[in-house]
């Protein structure tokens, strides 16, 4: 007989690793390829992978981790978060209190929240002064723990545009950003930019290429680059392998990025019929963030959420965005998992699964989009899916997700890497 293998709830560095040729006993896997389950199954862990998936009990080796109850998905993907912060009331004089340090340990804390909801990879568009570079490298170096980081570093933006850091300051204190603090106006500086991107240890490059709910800016979806400098930005992030991902509200800024060749629009609230052929003709992703849409559009409400110039953008734009999903998906663009989650509280991702099922997408493909579609956009074989020879990142619901979404939620159990970090 297999050990039964006890694994408490992890703390910080305190994860439980998965011995050398350990099994998991899952009641049942989500197959993120096909959309489906496939029953009952024992998932070998070996060095932090899958070594293999088989039906049958395994004989005399390593140790069970008891999931028999449970239906095993693998560790889900959420491709837009903001680990640096979260908003509130104060969250717009912090950045005049907190340093880099600060910034970097409210991360750590965040991810570790993120990690726990059961997404072990995200993708991060945008932070302050490239703290979740740093802290990519550290749990990629096992100095500390969190889930697996894909980081823009700083978002790029124009003078005055959402992702301008000095929106709203003191003219003594604002300066002239440049490329190298993210701020351009020329395609000479579009190309700086990334090449400072590409310097600082960037995985992908953001750009904002409309306005946005939260900035301290009075339009939330007029175009913010022109066509020569998106051109010029995607042109040499191809030179380093980036991909561009656009927060994009307006149509005028989204049809321009799209046409430019960017990966992602993120967002896309004013996406029309014209918008939806061209990312269909380009392949562009939609990441949707329905939930950071419904956050600001209920925050909006409360006096002093949000400063005065912020709140009807909130209330404008964010009750769209799971309409706009709808159609776009009705539509056939292609769709990976996103939240905005920083915006909306951390650890809270799992609601963007129900907002999707609530607007048409049936379970299987919100699973996926955040499984194997979302693997498949970062262009990672090795996570997603629960197959041999991939990273052994899984999680575990009691219940079946493809007849209540919701049970996302509350994941019961969390692996990354081989790791235990919730059971």
């Amino acid at each position: 007989m297999l050990k039964k293998l006890a694994v408490g709830i992890a703390v910080g560095l305190a994860a439980t690793s998965a011995q050398a040729s350990d099994w998991l006993h899952c009641g049942d896997v989500f197959d993120s390829q096909s959309g489906q389950l496939v029953g009952e199954r024992y998932i070998e862990v070996e060095n932090g992978d899958i070594k293999s998936v088989k039906v049958n009990a395994p004989g005399n080796s390593g140790s069970l981790i008891d999931l028999s109850d449970s239906t095993c998905l693998p560790g889900f993907i959420d491709l837009h978060v903001h680990l640096d912060g979260q908003s509130g009331p104060n969250s717009y004089i912090k950045q005049f209190t907190q340093n880099p340090a600060d910034l970097a340990l409210v991360a750590q804390n965040y991810g570790m929240k993120t990690l726990k909801a059961g997404f072990t990879t995200v993708r991060n568009p945008g932070d302050s002064d490239n703290v979740t570079i740093a802290l990519r490298n550290a749990i990629n170096a096992g100095i500390t723990d969190g889930p697996r980081i894909y980081t823009a570093g700083k978002s790029i933006a124009t003078t005055g545009g959402h992702a301008d850091p000095t929106n709203g300051w003191k003219e003594q204190l604002m300066g002239r950003p440049t490329p190298k603090d993210g701020v351009i106006n020329s395609e000479e500086d579009a190309r700086e930019a990334v090449r400072q991107h590409y310097k600082d240890g960037a995985d992908f490059i953001k750009i904002t290429a409309t306005g946005g709910v939260l900035s301290m800016a009075s339009s939330g979806d007029n175009p913010q680059f022109t066509d020569d400098e998106l051109e010029a930005l995607v042109d040499i992030a191809d030179d380093y392998n980036f991909h561009v991902a656009a927060h994009a509200h307006g149509k005028a800024g989204m049809l321009r990025a799209v046409k430019a060749g960017i990966a992602s629009v993120e967002h896309g609230t004013y996406m029309d019929d014209e918008v939806i052929a061209a990312m269909k003709e380009h392949g562009t992703y939609l990441v949707p963030t329905i939930l950071a849409g419904k956050f600001v559009a209920e925050k909006a409400e409360i006096d002093g959420y949000f400063p005065e110039v912020v709140r009807p953008k909130a209330r404008e734009i964010g009750p769209k965005i799971q309409d706009t999903f709808a159609k776009a998906y009705k539509a056939g663009v292609n769709v990976a998992f996103g939240t905005d989650t920083g915006v909306s509280a951390h650890g809270d991702n799992a609601l963007e699964f129900q907002y999707m099922v609530e607007a048409g997408m049936p379970e299987a493909e919100a699973i996926q989009a955040a499984t194997s579609i979302a693997a498949d956009f970062l262009k990672n074989d090795k996570i997603g899916r629960i197959e041999a020879n991939k990273k052994a990142d899984i999680v575990a619901v009691k219940g079946n997700p493809l007849e209540d979404i919701t049970l996302l939620q509350n994941v019961s159990f969390v692996m990354k890497g081989g790791k235990v970090y919730k059971q």
